[in-house]
């Protein structure tokens, strides 16, 4: 995520928090302006990791207590690439998104844009005549370390 989308996603996540009733601060806190520096999705234990690692006292039931909520409110996006464990990342404000690429191999994960494919989307949701309010494409391979 670039500075600018990252400081919009933190300020809109900011006041949707304030709305609902939470206040600043805290394990939340440090979860948000982790995710808000993030390319892609990162799993709970990995947020765990890079916060412990930069020396942010949170307890991991704290993590997943605050990506709860703000999984509850839409902030964030819970990301399944088929491996078992569910992987946060950012909802910008705006609606921009990515997709996923991920190596079967060693498990590496990327996000990739492609505009092309979500014309392809929307062309195929009125083929269907189907609402389609979000998506999420995961492709699955060999990364060019593995082939």
């Amino acid at each position: 995520m670039d500075a600018e989308s990252a400081t919009s996603w933190r300020n809109h996540t900011d006041e949707r928090l304030r709305d609902a009733g939470h206040r600043r601060g805290g394990a939340r806190q440090a979860v948000v302006e982790l995710l808000s520096r993030q390319r892609c999705a990162l799993s709970a234990q990995e947020i765990d990791d890079q916060l412990k690692g930069a020396g942010t006292a949170v307890g991991r039931a704290s993590v997943y207590r605050a990506l709860e909520q703000l999984a509850e409110l839409k902030l964030v996006a819970r990301v399944d690439v088929g491996d078992g464990v569910a992987r946060y990342e950012p909802t910008r404000p705006g609606g921009e998104h990515h997709h996923h690429v991920v190596c079967e191999r060693c498990g590496r994960l990327e996000a990739f844009e492609d505009e092309e494919l979500e014309r392809a989307i929307r062309r195929l949701s009125g083929r269907l005549r189907f609402a389609v309010d979000e998506h999420d494409v995961t492709l699955r391979g060999a990364c060019p370390r593995c082939r």
